[in-house]
C-alpha cells in the first residue's frame, strides 16, 4: 500500500532534505512541501472537500513552521482531519515536548538530524493508524478486513495433499490481478516454496527472529523479490533454525506485512507449532487442504478439532478445499463438509498431476499454463476468496488513490509449546 506523505516545512533547505529522505522510504509517495500553516490547512480542506480518500495518510510538521506554531497546527489538523496521521519533526526530543505533541494529537515525533530508521518507523506507524481510521469510517477503495491487508493461511490436513501448490497459485493469482502480494513459507522445517519457484536465497524469516521492531527497510532486506512480482519470505534452508521463530515473531512479521501488502498468503505446512498457530489465529481466512480419501479426511477432522481445542480457529471459520477431486470417488465434498463441520470451498481442484509435473520438476510453478485445469481451479478459488480484482478496479485504483500528488489541482491523485486450551481468542 502506497503511503502519501505531505511535508509542511517553511525552510527550503530543510524541505529538500526531508523530501529527499522520504523518497527513499519503501512505498512512500511524498508530495511537494507546503511552506506555511495557512497553505497546509487550505490544501487539506480542498482535498477533504473532494473526498476523504484524497487526503494524505501522513503529514510531517516541521518545528519552525509558521505563522501558526507547530503544536497549535498539529492540534488544528488533528481536530479537522482526524483520518490524517501527523508527525512532528523537531530538534527537541525531550519527554516534555513529546508529551505535549501527543496531547496535541500527533501520532509520533522524529528528532533532528533525521534518521532513516526513525523516520521510517514513525511514518509507518502514523500511516497504519490513518488506514485504521479510514477503514473504521468505511472509506477508500483499499478498505480491507483486519488491520491492513488480507491474510490467508493455507494448511495441509497431512503431508503431500498440495498445500504449498495451493498457496503458491493463490498468491500468483492475487499478484497477477494487480494486488501487492506477499507469500510466506511457515513450513519452517521443510518449506518448499523456494523449490517450487526456482529461488536461490540467503535470507529467511529466521533473520527477523531477533528483531524487536521491524522497520520497512529491515522487512525489505528479508524479502525476496520474485520475477512473478511476488514478495517472498522464505523458510530457513536449515530446518533446525526454524525453532527460533515463535508466535511473537510471527505476529510481528504478519503485522508488518499487512501494513505493506494488500494480500499476504501464508503456507503453514502440516505440523502445528506456536509459529503457524499464531498465523492461523490472526488470519482473515484459513484454508485447510485435503484429498478425498479416508485417511486424509480423518486427518482434516483431527486438525479442525485441534484448532478448536486450542482456540486457534473455529470449525465454521475454516474453509476446506478438496484437492485431486474426481467425480468417481466415493468421498465427495458434501460428505467432507459434514465430517469436518467446516465450510467447503465451492471450487474443487481436479486430479491432474501430469499438468503439474513438468513445472514442479523444473521449479517453475509460476510458468504453469493458463489452460491447465488445476491452475484454473486454484485461480477460481482465489476469486472465491476475494483475492483477485478486475482490471477496471485496478485501473481506477492506480489512477485514483495511488496517483501522484498535484498541488495545482489540490488533490492526491497520488512450540505447540505455550498454547493453552483456555487461551482467549
Amino acid at each position: 500500500m502506497t503511503t502519501r506523505i505531505l511535508p509542511a516545512v517553511g525552510d527550503p533547505d530543510a524541505a529538500r532534505s526531508i523530501t529527499g529522505l522520504l523518497s527513499q522510504l519503501p512505498d512512500a509517495e511524498p508530495g511537494s512541501a507546503v511552506g506555511d500553516s495557512t497553505s497546509l490547512l487550505d490544501l487539506l480542506s480542498r482535498l477533504a472537500g473532494e473526498s476523504l480518500d484524497e487526503l494524505p495518510e501522513v503529514v510531517l510538521v516541521h518545528e519552525r513552521i509558521g505563522p501558526v506554531p507547530a503544536l497549535e497546527l498539529i492540534r488544528e489538523v488533528a481536530l479537522r482531519f482526524p483520518a490524517v496521521g501527523v508527525v512532528l519533526v523537531t530538534s527537541d526530543a525531550s519527554p516534555g515536548l513529546y508529551s505535549a505533541a501527543m496531547d496535541s494529537g500527533a501520532r509520533g515525533l522524529v528528532g533532528l538530524p533525521l534518521s532513516y530508521e526513525e523516520l521510517a518507523q514513525r511514518v509507518q506507524a502514523a500511516a497504519g493508524w490513518s488506514a485504521g481510521v479510514r477503514r473504521h469510517l468505511g472509506h477508500g477503495p483499499d478498505t480491507l478486513s483486519g488491520p491492513g491487508g488480507t491474510v490467508v493461511t493455507v494448511t495441509g490436513a497431512k503431508g503431500g495433499v498440495g498445500a504449498t501448490v495451493t498457496a503458491v497459485q493463490l498468491a500468483l493469482a492475487a499478484c497477477a490481478s494487480g494486488h501487492r502480494t506477499a507469500l510466506v513459507d511457515l513450513d519452517l522445517q521443510s518449506g518448499d516454496i523456494a523449490s517450487y519457484l526456482d529461488v536461490q536465497f540467503r535470507r529467511s524469516i529466521v533473520d527477523l527472529a531477533a528483531i524487536q521492531d521491524i522497520t520497512p527497510r529491515i522487512l525489505q532486506d528479508a524479502l525476496f523479490s520474485h520475477e512473478s512480482g511476488l514478495a517472498l519470505l522464505l523458510a530457513p534452508a536449515e530446518g533446525e533454525r526454524g525453532e527460533d521463530v515463535d508466535d511473537r515473531v510471527v505476529r510481528m512479521v504478519v503485522g508488518a506485512l499487512r501494513r505493506r501488502y494488500e494480500i499476504v498468503v501464508v503456507d503453514c505446512g502440516t505440523q502445528m507449532t506456536t509459529a503457524n498457530a499464531a498465523a492461523i489465529e490472526t488470519a482473515d481466512s484459513t484454508l485447510l487442504v485435503t484429498t478425498p480419501d479416508v485417511v486424509t479426511v480423518r486427518a482434516a477432522k483431527r486438525m479442525v478439532r485441534l484448532w478448536d481445542r486450542l482456540q486457534i480457529r473455529k470449525a465454521e471459520e475454516t474453509v476446506t478445499v478438496v484437492n485431486r477431486h474426481t467425480r468417481s470417488t466415493e468421498i465427495q465434498p458434501s460428505l467432507i463438509e459434514k465430517i469436518t463441520a467446516t465450510r467447503m470451498a465451492k471450487v474443487s481442484v481436479p486430479a491432474n498431476f501430469k499438468e503439474l509435473q513438468p513445472v514442479v520438476d523444473a521449479g517453475r510453478m509460476h510458468d504453469l499454463e493458463a489452460r491447465s485445469a488445476v491452475k484454473q481451479a486454484l485461480w477460481g478459488l482465489a476469486g472465491e476468496l476475494g483475492l483477485v480484482k478486475d482490471a477496471a478496479a485496478g485501473k481506477r485504483r492506480a489512477e485514483g488513490r495511488h496517483g501522484r500528488f498535484r498541488q495545482d489541482r489540490g488533490s492526491f491523485g497520488m512450540g505447540v509449546i505455550g498454547l493453552r486450551a483456555g487461551r482467549g481468542r
